[in-house]
C-alpha cells in the first residue's frame, strides 16, 4: 500500500534553513520565482503531481491549448470551471504573505511567478511579473476585442454562461497562456533580464519543468547568482543549488521573513 510521504519539519531541515538565512542575508538583488507549489496550500490544485496534479486526471492539449480552445471553447470552460471557482475563492497563505512582506521590506528586488491566480498581488506583493498571465481580463481571438474578466467569469461560475465577445459574439479566452500559445514577450524578457541581474535567485514551489521559466534559475546561477529551491518535489536543477528546502513553503518563507526583516 502505498503511503504519501511526510511532509519534514523546520526542525528537521534547520541547518538548510539557516544556509538560507545567510545567503539571503548577504545578497543585494533577491529574485523570486513562484510556481503552483506556492498556492497549493490555498487550496489551489498542481498540474503536475503525481497523485493530485490537474495533469494526471486530463490530456492538458485536449482541454488547455490553444487549438483545443479554438476548436471546442466549451470544452475548455467545462474543465476550467471548478479550477476557475478555486482561484477566485482562494485567499493567499502564510507564504504569499511573506514575500509581501519581504518586498515591502527591499529584501526582494522582483517577484516572477509562473501562477495565473493572483494571490500575490492580494498579499500585497506590487513587482510582480506573470509568465503565464491572468484571469483579470478576457481577450477576443477573432476580432480582438479585450476587456475585464470580472462579469463575464463571475457570469460563466453563476450560470454557466460562455463568455462571449460583445463586438462579435464569438467565445473568449481569459488571459492566460494556453499550450501552444507564445508567453508574453515583454514580460519574458523582463524576467530574464531581471535572473541576469540578480545575486541570489530563490525557487519557490516550482517543478522547474516548463520553459523558458525553468531556465531562469539557470540563467542566474551562470550570471554569478546563488540558487535556493524550496519546494518539495525534486527539480532538474536541484544539482545547481546551493541549498534545498524541503518543507512546505507557507511554513519556511514566514520563518525566513520574520528573521531577515530583523535586519
Amino acid at each position: 500500500m502505498f503511503r504519501r510521504r511526510k511532509t519534514p519539519s523546520l526542525q528537521e531541515i534547520h541547518v538548510d534553513l539557516h544556509q538560507a538565512l545567510q545567503l539571503w542575508q548577504q545578497a543585494h538583488r533577491v529574485v523570486v520565482l513562484t510556481g503552483a507549489g506556492i498556492s497549493t496550500p490555498s487550496g489551489i490544485p498542481d498540474f503536475r503531481s503525481d497523485e493530485s496534479g490537474l495533469w494526471s486526471f486530463t490530456n492538458p492539449l485536449e482541454v488547455a491549448s490553444l487549438w483545443g480552445f479554438r476548436e471546442r471553447p466549451q470544452r475548455f470552460y467545462r474543465w476550467f470551471q471548478p479550477l476557475a471557482r478555486d482561484i477566485l475563492q482562494a485567499q493567499p497563505n502564510p507564504a504569499h504573505t511573506a514575500l509581501a512582506q519581504l518586498e515591502q521590506g527591499g529584501k526582494i528586488a522582483t517577484l516572477i511567478t509562473q501562477n495565473i491566480d493572483g494571490l500575490h498581488q492580494k498579499a500585497g506583493s506590487q513587482r510582480v511579473l506573470e509568465l503565464h498571465g491572468h484571469l483579470r481580463r478576457v481577450h477576443c481571438l477573432h476580432c480582438g476585442w479585450r476587456g475585464a474578466s470580472e462579469p463575464y467569469l463571475d457570469a460563466f461560475l453563476r450560470e454557466g454562461t460562455l463568455p462571449l465577445c460583445p463586438q462579435c459574439g464569438e467565445v473568449m479566452k481569459p488571459e492566460v497562456v494556453l499550450f501552444g500559445e507564445p508567453l508574453p514577450h515583454e514580460v519574458v524578457v523582463r524576467a530574464q533580464e531581471e535572473a541576469l541581474h540578480s545575486d541570489l535567485m530563490v525557487v519557490v514551489g516550482s517543478s522547474l519543468e516548463v520553459m523558458p521559466a525553468a531556465d531562469l534559475p539557470a540563467l542566474a546561477v551562470r550570471s554569478g547568482a546563488r540558487l535556493i529551491i524550496a519546494t518539495l518535489g525534486m527539480t532538474p536543477l536541484d544539482h545547481l543549488a546551493n541549498v534545498l528546502l524541503r518543507a512546505d513553503v507557507a511554513e519556511v518563507l514566514p520563518w525566513l521573513a520574520e528573521r531577515l526583516l530583523r535586519t
